[in-house]
């Protein structure tokens, strides 16, 4: 009943593990694949060791975390942990999906290369973090966004790839469409939105970074809109993410026109195993209005 595609790849159900969440060792994704994921996300890996920002990075309510940890990473040299027994996930049909970030076209090539020797099902490209100055124009410029992907793909192989966008530019469809002409085989829509939270009795920013990425419920209807213009926009497949915490979202995800849904912060409030949960809770309502796969309900507000 759950089973999905996604760009050619087999799904045992909808919900995917995003890049950032657990996606620290694989010890962490094997814990949100044991939780019901049918794919986990790597945390984005750049080309040299970065600390990150200093605390404070994240701050949540009943209504949304905003965070600006500022892309710490190892390098993708010195990445064994994020790597260690996630081969033995995919011989359990755990997909595994490597996401990577940089600053220069010569080195997401690198990168790429790197990344796709070790044979992920997929390999997400970070664009749009949005706190990250030194990304440069990949995020709002479409030629800039179709050169990381056409860098990408150039060493990928056969591996799909995704670049991810970002909600904080009026151009999303016109770079999406940039990077599905140089040769995208999806979209990951989308990465957070930009934010800021003050203490009013410190009279200052709460974030060390000042301004971070928004995510959880309260940007669901961002994510939404933009799951639903790409997906009239574009051929290639969505995967739809931001503010995914029930199975209710995860379906209207999918009418809207993702083929998959990606879920991050709603582990904060739901704990580890809401893939499951997410997953139990789209069953019963496709049991209670006659729906027998995802299938039929992806992009079926657009009829």
């Amino acid at each position: 009943m759950l089973e999905t595609n996604l760009a050619g790849i087999k799904l045992k159900n909808p919900t995917v593990l995003v890049s950032g969440i657990l996606g620290v060792t694989g010890q962490s994704m094997a814990r949100a694949a044991k939780g019901g994921a049918a794919a986990v996300t790597m945390k984005s890996v750049g080309p040299k060791p970065w600390l990150g920002y200093h605390n404070p990075t994240v701050v949540a309510n009943e209504h949304f975390m905003l965070n600006a940890v500022g892309l710490p990473s190892p390098g993708y040299k010195n990445n064994e942990a994020e790597w260690n027994g996630l081969g033995e996930l995919q011989k359990k049909d755990v997909r595994v999906f490597a996401s990577l970030y940089a600053w220069t076209l010569e080195e997401m090539e690198e990168i790429a290369e790197s990344i796709a020797a070790r044979k992920p099902d997929l390999i997400e490209i970070d664009l749009s973090c949005p706190h990250m100055k030194e990304a440069g124009e990949f995020a709002f410029n479409p030629e800039q966004a179709a050169a990381a992907v056409s860098a990408v793909k150039g060493k990928a192989g056969k591996v799909p790839v995704f670049p991810k966008l970002s909600p904080n530019t009026n151009r999303m469809v016109e770079i999406a469409k940039a990077c599905e002409e140089a040769g995208a085989d999806g979209i990951s829509a989308i990465n957070t939105v930009g934010g800021m939270a003050i203490d009013i009795e410190m009279r200052k920013p709460v974030l060390a970074n000042k301004t971070g990425g928004i995510s959880g419920p309260a940007i669901k209807p961002v994510a939404i809109k933009a799951v639903y213009q790409l997906y009239d926009a574009l051929k290639i497949p969505v995967l739809g993410m931001g503010g995914c915490t029930n199975g209710r979202d995860a379906i209207e995800f999918i009418q809207a026109g993702a083929s998959a849904v990606g879920i991050g912060t709603a582990v904060y409030y739901r704990g580890i195993d809401v893939f499951s949960k997410v997953c139990l809770e789209m069953q019963q309502w496709m049991k209670e209005n006659s729906v027998k796969s995802v299938k039929e309900l992806v992009g079926a507000a657009h009829e």
